[in-house]
């Protein structure tokens, strides 16, 4: 399975983006898919998550209510939507996956879980 996670850019504080993360190779429709990120100097840290059905979602205390995660199974993709960017928000975004079905929370918002990684996308955002 390889990830590609894309759609990064500049856009100013209040703004929007929409991050795909497309798979391909084996289909991971029943695999969990999750975003992390990483800003300079600072710790690969979880975003959100979502369990192969789309069914259940997590995110972090930062991002909840401002973010949003969701997957097309269809077109073997996930999306992460941020909405009202905050400069804090800068950071190369990371899309990953299970490599096995796993459903608990910490199944999800720890990186050691994931069996596959994207290239990471760079998102800044101007204060």
């Amino acid at each position: 399975v390889q990830l590609q996670a894309y759609g990064g850019g500049l856009v100013q504080a209040g703004g929007f983006l929409r991050l795909p993360c497309l798979a391909t190779g084996p289909p991971c429709s029943s695999h969990g898919v999750g975003w992390f990120r990483q800003a300079p100097g600072k710790e690969r840290s979880f975003v959100a998550g979502i369990t192969w059905s789309g069914g259940t979602t997590y995110y972090a205390d930062s991002v909840k209510g401002r973010f949003t995660i969701s997957r097309d199974n269809a077109k073997n993709t996930a999306y992460l939507q941020m909405n009202s960017l905050k400069a804090e928000d800068t950071a190369v975004y990371y899309c990953a996956a299970h490599g096995r079905p796993l459903f608990s929370r910490a199944s999800y918002d720890a990186s050691g879980q994931y069996d596959y990684w994207g290239q990471g996308t760079q998102v800044t955002v101007s204060s």
